[in-house]
């Protein structure tokens, strides 16, 4: 019967050890960053966080034209906040949804792709 309860008090302190050893582990920053090139462009992304819930990083991609989309982002307590910044045709610098949007595109082209057409 001794044995059983020495048992079950080490038991129970090992459940307890355990469960405080991950409820009091230190935050861990971390950094990280890529970019690949391939025959249809550069796909890149790069991301930090402080390991408190404070992230930012950025991603894009570049075509073969030369044609940019650049997303810069940051998330913390004050939410989700993003920034794009291109080059693409019939692109405008607008801030739709909360989302900020530079462009250094011209104003007017000719059947970018053969998608569509558009004149401003």
């Amino acid at each position: 019967m001794i044995v059983r309860i020495i048992f079950g008090v080490v038991l129970v302190c090992l459940v307890a050890g355990d469960e405080d050893l991950y409820h009091h582990q230190n935050p861990i920053p971390y950094d990280f960053g890529y970019a690949v090139k391939s025959h249809d462009g550069t796909h890149f992304r790069k991301e930090q966080g402080n390991g408190h819930g404070q992230v930012q990083g950025s991603y894009g991609y570049t075509d073969p034209q030369g044609i940019l989309r650049e997303v810069h982002y940051v998330a913390d307590q004050n939410g989700f906040r993003a920034q794009i910044k291109t080059n693409e045709p019939g692109t405008i610098n607008n801030d739709p949804a909360n989302v900020r949007v530079v462009s250094n595109a011209h104003h007017g082209f000719q059947r970018y792709g053969s998608l569509f057409s558009h004149d401003q």
